[in-house]
């Protein structure tokens, strides 16, 4: 029933399920890596058993998002997509989708957000470390460096 074509690659990285996008946030600074360099780059913050890991990375060889190669008895996979190039795409559509194609529109919202001391996003994600008395200043710093970041890469 196949036609022997890999399918092309996914038009958006917000296609991928949240473990996917982990996956590959951890293989990109790595360029290349087998299921167990991958399993271990995300164990610290997100443990999963080597069978979770290797499903998921097959299921991103299907889409096309990374290639694999067989060395010895383990596959090899490498993205076919850099992080910079992913954000670039993902951003692309975040401001198609929600800004109307308006990069102005965008860098507008930002600029509101970040004159507010922390948006209602930030502030559910921050809720556990300003609860303990802990980290509301990172989250903001955070929360100022994003901004940041996606004003650099739009201008």
């Amino acid at each position: 029933m196949t036609d022997g074509k890999a399918p092309p690659p996914r038009r958006s990285l917000l296609d991928l399920a949240p473990l996917e996008l982990d996956c590959m946030n951890t293989l990109w600074p790595m360029g290349e890596g087998t299921v167990r360099e991958i399993r271990d780059g995300l164990a610290a913050r997100r443990p999963r058993a080597y069978t979770t890991i290797m499903t998921i990375m097959d299921r991103l060889a299907r889409k096309g998002v990374v290639e694999r190669r067989r060395a010895g008895r383990a596959y090899v996979y490498r993205p076919n997509l850099s992080a910079e190039a992913a954000r670039t795409q993902a951003l692309g559509q975040v401001i198609e989708s929600f800004f109307g194609g308006s990069k102005d529109a965008l860098l507008s919202h930002l600029g509101t957000a970040a004159s507010k001391p922390l948006a209602m996003a930030a502030t559910a994600a921050a809720a556990p470390a300003v609860a303990s008395g802990t980290g509301s200043a990172a989250v903001a710093a955070d929360a100022e460096g994003a901004v940041s970041l996606v004003k650099d890469t739009l201008l």
